[in-house]
């Protein structure tokens, strides 16, 4: 296994920004340090999407790479599962 397949990670495609780029969230929850209630945030990704193949609401697996631009630094390894959505 390269240290390229270590990195990837599945996340959820929230929106196209514009020719091959796409903004990719990444949900986690935490839990509340005094109440203990657990919370659900995300992380939004810049992802560079060379073939333009992903749509919103698709699953896809990123991994770092090089800088594309300021906030693109993520680039999409595949699609894992389309969305119902079309």
């Amino acid at each position: 296994m390269s240290q390229d397949a270590k990195r990837q990670t599945e996340a959820v495609v929230i929106g196209r920004t514009g020719d091959k780029s796409i903004k990719a969230s990444i949900g986690y929850t935490l839990s509340h340090p005094k109440y203990g209630k657990f919370l659900r945030r995300q992380t939004v990704l810049g992802v560079h999407d060379e073939a333009n193949e992903a749509a919103v609401g698709d699953t896809i697996s990123i991994a770092p790479s090089r800088p594309y631009s300021k906030t693109k630094k993520w680039r999409l390894v595949k699609v894992v599962k389309k969305s119902a959505q079309r």
